[in-house]
């Protein structure tokens, strides 16, 4: 069963286009949570499952990914990061390793690799 999408599809791309037309800081707030909470639906509807957790605070936190599935505690593999690097990685302009070398993407867990995910653009 796909995830259910809690941001309208036109709305999300609205808000992407936004941030990508840019300067970020400049955005409202609110469109940037619209914007990172469209791409982590949109990441959790092409790869969906429950083995990796990605979160994005203070806006979203998504499951996807197959394989085995968490149902208590800590997950074991988990991805998070801020919002404007989450929109970087979904965008393709920053890169998956880059991202995790630069400490700006903290993975762990072995199925916590989404470069074969992202960009999503």
């Amino acid at each position: 069963m796909p995830p259910r999408r809690r941001v309208d599809v036109a709305a999300g791309e609205e808000a992407l286009g936004a941030w990508l037309a840019g300067p970020p800081e400049e955005l409202p707030r609110q469109v940037l949570a619209t914007a990172v909470r469209y791409t982590a639906e949109e990441l959790a509807a092409r790869a969906p499952g429950r083995s990796v957790e990605v979160r994005v605070p203070p806006f979203v936190a998504v499951q996807c990914i197959e394989g085995p599935r968490h149902t208590r505690g800590t997950p074991t593999n988990v991805v998070e990061t801020d919002p404007q690097t989450w929109l970087e990685l979904a965008t393709g302009r920053l890169g998956w390793v880059d991202g995790v070398s630069s400490g700006r993407v903290r993975a762990s867990g072995q199925r916590a690799d989404l470069a074969t995910y992202l960009p999503m653009r």
